[in-house]
């Protein structure tokens, strides 16, 4: 099974699904990474494509530990907008992948690149079928099933399926590790230190869950593509209140 996962940022599919991939790729997916922005203002000291540079080398540096494909798209860190240069991207980005699932950003998420990304995703995914619209890559043959990302911290997002991750919370953490400069950007920001951004919300949702650790994710429902739970594995149900 081919599985895509779609970030704005060159960290954010660690972050928020590291976990996940790492089961992806132990169960013998195929994983594509598809990065939408360079991170060209993430940090305090470098100038943009000094620090875009780097930034791609640690992304690079992450999808590298599953061995997964890294698709670069190169937009502005902060710019990235509804367009067509956008949306023929993402287009071409699923076209390469040819996926099975997706995952990307919630839309309603604290940062912009991150709730445009995501919204990206959900309306250009069937438009890779079409063959009047051209890209590089040929059109796809299916519809893939998407799924949210969980958003930092859990704000504004409501669960309805988990993946325990306790067994590849470790592989995840070696992921977000090879993003350095990110790491010093946000302790710069927001003054956390990176495993605890990770752990918390880890053992939160875990606890939701029912297991020592988890990643949660709600499906987009939208004719053509509703949810199948078979496509993630070990999913947990949403426990109903």
């Amino acid at each position: 099974m081919n599985v895509l996962f779609v970030g704005a940022h060159p960290d954010d599919i660690e972050t928020f699904a590291g976990g996940t991939a790492a089961r992806y790729k132990a169960r013998g997916d195929k994983l594509f990474f598809c990065v939408a922005t360079n991170g060209n203002v993430g940090s305090s000291t470098l100038p943009p494509d000094e620090i875009a540079a780097i930034r791609h080398e640690e992304a690079k540096a992450g999808a590298a530990v599953l061995g997964a494909e890294l698709i670069w798209l190169d937009f502005d860190d902060e710019f990235l907008l509804d367009s067509r240069e956008s949306r023929l991207a993402f287009i071409n980005a699923f076209r390469i992948a040819r996926p099975d699932v997706v995952f990307c950003h919630w839309q309603n998420d604290y940062n912009p690149d991150h709730s445009i990304s995501g919204y990206l995703v959900d309306e250009c995914v069937s438009m890779a079928c079409i063959p009047n619209i051209r890209t590089d890559e040929p059109p796809t043959d299916k519809i893939p099933h998407v799924y949210y990302m969980d958003t930092p911290a859990g704000v504004n997002f409501e669960p309805e399926l988990y993946v325990d991750i306790t067994g590849t919370f470790s592989v995840k953490v070696e992921m977000v590790g090879k993003h350095e400069s990110q790491d010093q950007w946000m302790k710069d920001l927001f003054g956390y230190e990176l495993e605890a951004f990770l752990e918390i919300p880890a053992k939160f949702r875990g606890l939701q869950a029912g297991v020592k650790m988890a990643e949660a994710f709600k499906p987009s429902q939208r004719w053509g593509r509703t949810f199948t739970q078979h496509l993630l594995p070990d999913c947990l149900e949403a426990v109903k209140v």
